[in-house]
C-alpha cells in the first residue's frame, strides 16, 4: 500500500466495461513525510474519499481485485483513509 492525497476528480463520459459507477479521483503519491513523491495517478475509489483526504492506495493487479467487478482495466485503487494523529484518542 502507498500513501497519497486526493487532489482532484475525473469526469469520464466513456469508460471501460466494468468501470461504470466507479468514482475516479486524482491522487498525489506521498512519502513518509507527506511530501509529493512522483507523478499523480488516477485511482478508482472504494473508500468514499473526497478532495484533500489522506488515503492508502494500491497499484497493479491488487487495484483491480479491490473493485466490485474484478479484473477490470485499472492501475490504482484507493482502499482506505489515514486519520490525522490529532484525531486518535490517547491511550491510558
Amino acid at each position: 500500500m502507498r500513501l497519497g492525497r486526493v487532489i482532484g476528480r475525473v469526469v469520464a463520459t466513456v469508460r471501460a466495461k466494468g468501470l461504470d459507477g466507479e468514482k475516479l479521483l486524482v491522487v498525489q503519491p506521498l512519502d513518509a513525510a507527506h511530501h509529493a513523491a512522483g507523478a499523480s495517478v488516477i485511482a478508482c475509489d472504494v473508500a468514499q474519499s473526497g478532495l484533500g483526504d489522506l488515503v492508502l492506495w494500491v497499484g497493479g493487479r491488487e487495484a483491480a481485485l479491490a473493485l466490485r467487478r474484478t479484473f477490470v482495466p485499472v492501475d490504482a485503487t484507493i482502499l482506505g483513509h489515514v486519520e490525522p494523529a490529532s484525531s486518535v484518542p490517547a491511550q491510558a
